[in-house]
């Protein structure tokens, strides 16, 4: 049934089901190979993963190689702790000082100190001058590892930091880098998601996948030499944990990553979710949806908490297998110590200090253990920020061809070639519980927007654009902004391709010309008004380059730049009127302002870019018949400097453009000036009537009369 709900336990209970289903990543072999080869391209192991975030954190090896100094030393250094409890139990506290052969061991030790080496005249005065002696020395060689120890960890957790920071910049300026298209189909919520989170493990992977695992490898081959040195059939019963671990990661590290990965797919939905139903909160409520929303939040809520619980399922096993395997190694060598010291092979020290060391090396097996659960986790944030990092950037492939240009030789001339363009179609397959969202091949493109359009507009034209919704008139306008390049497009059924074509700006191919130089030439006022969280004079003065200048300008001259546009906006008198003015905070979106006057702001927003390209796209749909009347002159004046795109339906904006425009399935079917095309009694007479019948019937008539007349 369309718009069946499927609850959390049944959304588990699939997933469970493809989980376990060896065939599910595969692809059918009658599907594209392309997107086999997407799909195998995006699959790297843990190999590749390490590679990739090694050379990610290139500038900062020197200070990783620094923390593993560190954590070598001070673990080195807490490897000699466990000695003392030989030498405390063997030779200062019991008479007997262990077989023969072990006094003369420590006899250069006794003599510095001034104690006699024959046990037997030891006295009990020597005995706690020794144990002070002991102690004092055990805090030492405790204090030295810890400060070292922390010094290097304090090097590390403020590189995480530094690296956390570097990762988000880099995801956020390539993300705002994507094609528009890619921007549009990320969710908002999603894309804090990652940054957030997927940014943070990423940094992670400084101590679960470097430091944590260096700390434990180092006492785990050290306790294994140690252990060798004194007895070499201890060495064996510790290799025999080894394969323990093996075991933990092959069997159930391999599945953790996988479910790791789905969580964070999941906690980014829950956020895009969030965002959206909060942003239309105005939708919510106007259809009464707010339980709606609420139980498909808390739906989404369950069905993470499930595939958190099964995580957390597979990591007690872990610590289960580990709590057993601890008293039972303990236990081994308890019986196996005693027997040895009941036969004289060993002394009760060293089957001590054989416990401590013991302990030692499973500490570093079970860190190693959970660390890689951990590194599981952090791998899968790294695998997305990867998967972002690797999709292509707006017009990457003209970035070398790109060359910038100089502003003040700018005329405005805009050309356009025989310009086609289709946006790509998005299809979802659906592999068992298994739903994938991916573009489709380009001839299986929706039709065409654009059908070979040729138009030839001389700087300080205002061109304007008339159609029917769905014409093409806001794709043209983005084109010209270069949101869009002009595209190929295949049309199996007519058995043609459309060209792409080009567009001009003075002669030069837009393709050659740096973008983000393009897009400052540009001034864009949409019907979908965008403010940001700000005060009004920066929302006005969002379009300054900084870059451009010698300096950061004063306040007070960006201010009179501000006042400028808003009193050419028309926007002055409101502004003024609000609680702090030009500093009133106007909330997320504008949401403290009426929709007229955050048009009249974003109009205003455009005038202080100074623009030598202006688009308009519905920039009066807003306002009301006074508000337009007071900023149509300011329009007008405007437009007679510049290159101005407007798209609108109404009369008094279109009816003074030097060139009109008529488009209706992609082609232009008409152009010419408004009397004109009056005259020619065509399609734009056509919607003229029909608007005005709408709005005024007496002027409707006229105009019908007047034609017929005619």
């Amino acid at each position: 049934m369309l718009f069946q709900r499927r609850s959390s336990r049944t959304r588990y209970r699939d997933y469970l089901a493809k989980s376990k289903d060896p065939a599910w990543a595969k692809l059918d072999s009658a599907e594209a190979a392309g997107a086999r080869e997407k799909k195998s391209k995006r699959t790297r192991g843990f190999l590749d993963l390490f590679r990739l975030f090694w050379a990610e954190i290139a500038t900062f090896h020197r200070t990783v190689y620094f923390a593993i100094a560190t954590v070598t030393v001070a673990t080195c250094i807490s490897l000699v702790l466990p000695t003392s409890t030989l030498i405390t139990i063997d030779y200062i506290v019991t008479d007997n000082p262990g077989p023969a052969g072990i006094s003369p061991r420590i006899k250069p030790w006794l003599e510095t100190v001034g104690v006699s080496i024959d046990p037997a005249a030891i006295t009990r005065d020597d005995r706690a001058a020794l144990l002070w002696v002991m102690g004092a020395a055990m805090v030492l060689i405790s204090c030295a590892s810890v400060l070292i120890w922390m010094w290097g960890r304090w090097q590390m957790t403020r590189l995480t930091k530094r690296v956390q920071a570097a990762v988000r910049k880099k995801v956020f300026e390539h993300a705002v880098r994507l094609p528009l298209h890619r921007v549009q189909q990320m969710k908002t919520g999603g894309m804090v998601s990652v940054l957030r989170e997927d940014a943070g493990a990423s940094a992670e992977l400084l101590f679960s996948l470097i430091y944590n695992p260096t700390r434990a490898v180092v006492q785990l081959i050290g306790t294994l030499i140690i252990l060798a040195v004194v007895d070499w059939r201890m060495l064996v019963g510790g290799l025999l944990l080894i394969p323990a671990v093996w075991l933990s990661h092959k069997t159930w590290i391999g599945k953790i990553r996988p479910v790791y990965r789905d969580i964070r797919n999941t906690r980014s939905g829950i956020d895009a979710q969030t965002t959206e139903a909060f942003g239309g909160m105005r939708v919510v409520r106007g259809f009464s949806r707010e339980l709606s929303e609420s139980g498909r939040f808390t739906r989404a809520g369950h069905y993470m908490s499930r595939q958190e619980i099964l995580v957390w399922w597979w990591s007690r096993i872990l610590e289960i297998l580990w709590s057993m395997l601890i008293p039972i190694a303990s236990t081994g060598v308890l019986i196996y110590g005693g027997t040895q010291v009941i036969q004289g092979e060993l002394t009760i020290g060293q089957v001590m200090m054989f416990t401590s060391y013991l302990l030692m090396l499973l500490s570093p097996l079970e860190t190693l253990t959970n660390t890689a659960t951990a590194v599981q986790t952090n791998l899968a944030g790294f695998d997305r920020i990867l998967d972002i990092l690797s999709e292509p950037r707006e017009f990457q492939q003209d970035e070398a061809r790109g060359k910038p240009l100089d502003r003040a030789r700018v005329k405005g001339h805009i050309t356009l070639q025989h310009v086609s363009f289709a946006y790509p179609a998005l299809t979802t397959r659906v592999k068992g519980a298994r739903a994938v969202e991916e573009t489709a091949p380009h001839h299986t493109a929706l039709r065409p927007v654009l059908r070979d359009i040729s138009l030839d507009v001389p700087h300080g034209t205002t061109v304007a654009l008339v159609g029917a919704s769905g014409s093409g008139k806001t794709t043209l306008c983005n084109l010209i902004a270069r949101f869009y390049d002009p595209a190929e497009v295949p049309l199996p059924d007519e058995g043609i391709t459309l060209p792409k074509g080009r567009i001009l700006l003075d002669g030069i191919d837009l393709r050659d010309i740096d973008v983000r130089h393009y897009r400052r030439l540009l001034g864009i006022v949409e019907q979908d008004v965008f403010l940001f969280d700000g005060s009004v004079a920066e929302n006005i003065a969002y379009g300054r380059i900084d870059s451009e200048d010698d300096g950061l300008p004063s306040r007070d001259t960006v201010m009179r730049s501000v006042r400028a546009a808003a009193e050419a906006a028309n926007a002055a008198e409101f502004i003024e009127q609000l609680e702090f003015g030009y500093d009133t905070v106007i909330g997320e979106r504008g949401v403290r302002l009426s929709g007229g006057q955050k048009q009249r702001l974003a109009i205003a927003r455009a005038l202080f870019a100074d623009p030598i390209i202006l688009i308009l796209d519905e920039a009066t749909s807003n306002l009301d018949a006074q508000s337009e009347a007071l900023i149509q002159h300011s329009l007008t004046s405007l437009m007679q400097s510049r290159t101005c795109f407007v798209i609108a339906h109404r009369l008094s904006t279109i009816r003074n453009a030097d060139l009109i425009v008529v488009l209706e399935h992609g082609r232009v079917v008409e152009t010419g000036t408004h009397d004109s095309l009056l005259a020619a009694r065509g399609r734009y007479a056509d919607l003229l009537r029909t608007q005005l019948e709408a709005h005024s019937p007496e002027a409707a008539a006229a105009i019908k009369a007047a034609l017929t007349h005619n």
